[in-house]
């Protein structure tokens, strides 16, 4: 089968390319038996990947198991996976046989991997490398011909290094390895998943399918979506019952998106880690800009001090003067240059204020990321003429928010 095909047969939609890669590697490993690891955000539809591998595979007539890890209580994980014998624990009135042992020949999925109990992981590490188990209350071990696929939301590295999952397991796992990508990564799919989910639905309740104007498909474009398919489904779910109009604009997306949490990526500073939001990335960028701005204007200054032969024209003897005053804003009215009309421009003439050049203190504006969030929602309204939808954009933030920061600066038109 093609890629094509597969996502047709499976339901698959979208075309992104980190799709599309995780997709050729799952149908690349489904004939071996090697044991794949698949990673991705919650929502993300990881279980699509052990099914296509299943069937893709010599076992495709054996046993599919979905296993989900995270909802089995830690007293009976082991029983659920391995099996017990009679008598082994309270409650225990008969012999049982484990998930290993029923999908003998088949593939067992275990999803969220991670949450496995550090004891059921030393038994599950003893299948994978010799193809056997023992129920518990037993002491004789059983064969099985099993092929495990694996899938979690965690970060595998952090979850190791704090003790949670072992090491030797996880390699052990992810042979290959197969990462889907989160919805946000995935910009180009996002309308077709919304044009598929508004199809079943409208089947499903017997209703029209609702549609998406330009503006509500840029709104679902931009949005975070941190709960990925399973989100967007449940939200098109929603509006199909609840709206009674089939045409959506952007306002009535909004309404039914929560709002966003910030991101806070970690950077590594002199004094160990500090968290800054996206938006105070920016804001220490552009005063690390005015900074080197500034320290190159005063190196123009200083050059003009020290070679008072320069000739200059009436318009660098203004830009000289204007930058003066920038890096100087105690300077006054005083020019460090005379005019062509007071003066020869070729001879520099320093005032008595000059000559004090090197004591000047600049005077630093607000640092206050408050402030400067306030000016640039300010200068965003008036570069749009009040139109919130477009300073939102010019601004990388959603309507909402922007209401939310315009109630809260008191800047209501």
């Amino acid at each position: 089968m093609n890629l094509q095909q597969i996502k047709q047969r499976f339901e698959v939609i979208g075309n992104a390319p980190l799709l599309n890669r995780a997709l050729e590697v799952a149908i690349q490993v489904a004939p071996t038996d090697i044991s794949v690891l698949v990673t991705g955000e919650s929502g993300t539809g990881k279980e699509i990947i052990p099914q296509v591998i299943h069937n893709l595979s010599s076992r495709k007539h054996g046993e599919y198991i979905a296993v989900n890890c995270g909802a089995i209580p830690e007293g009976t994980i082991d029983s659920e996976l391995f099996g017990h014998e009679k008598g082994s624990f309270t409650g225990a009135h008969g012999s049982r046989q484990g998930y290993f042992e029923v999908a003998n020949g088949g593939t067992i999925f275990l999803d969220e991997v991670a949450e496995l109990p550090m004891q059921t992981q030393v038994r599950l590490l003893r299948v994978l490398e010799t193809g056997e188990f023992i129920r518990v209350g037993a002491s004789k071990p059983i064969k099985t011909n099993v092929r495990v696929v694996a899938a979690t939301n965690e970060n595998m590295q952090k979850a190791i290094a704090s003790g949670k999952f072992r090491e030797d397991l996880f390699y052990r796992l992810s042979t290959v390895p197969i990462a889907l990508p989160p919805l946000r990564n995935r910009k180009e799919d996002i309308h077709l998943l919304f044009r598929k989910f508004a199809s079943d639905f409208a089947d499903k309740y017997r209703m029209p399918s609702v549609r998406l104007s330009d503006d509500a498909v840029q709104v679902l474009m931009n949005y975070g979506w941190p709960g990925n398919i399973r989100q967007l489904k449940n939200l098109v779910e929603q509006i199909s019952v609840i709206e009674t109009s089939r045409e959506l604009d952007a306002a009535m997306i909004l309404s039914y998106l929560p709002a966003e949490r910030e991101k806070v990526p970690a950077i590594l500073g002199e004094g160990g880690s500090e968290n800054f939001s996206e938006r105070e990335l920016m804001y220490k960028f552009l005063f690390d800009m005015k900074k080197d701005l500034s320290d190159l204007k005063k190196l123009v200054i200083e050059l003009v001090h020290q070679n008072g032969d320069f000739s200059l024209s009436n318009d660098q003897t203004a830009i000289v003067n204007r930058l003066y005053k920038e890096v100087n804003p105690n300077f006054g009215q005083s020019r460090i240059l005379p005019s062509p009309t007071e003066g020869s421009v070729n001879e520099f003439q320093a005032t008595p204020e000059t000559e004090d050049f090197e004591t000047h203190e600049e005077v630093e504006e607000s640092l206050s990321l408050e402030d400067r969030e306030k000016e640039l929602i300010q200068k965003a309204l008036e570069k749009h003429r009040g139109k919130r939808k477009y300073a939102a954009a010019e601004l990388g933030i959603s309507e909402r928010t922007l209401y939310r920061k315009i109630k809260e600066y008191n800047l209501m038109e």
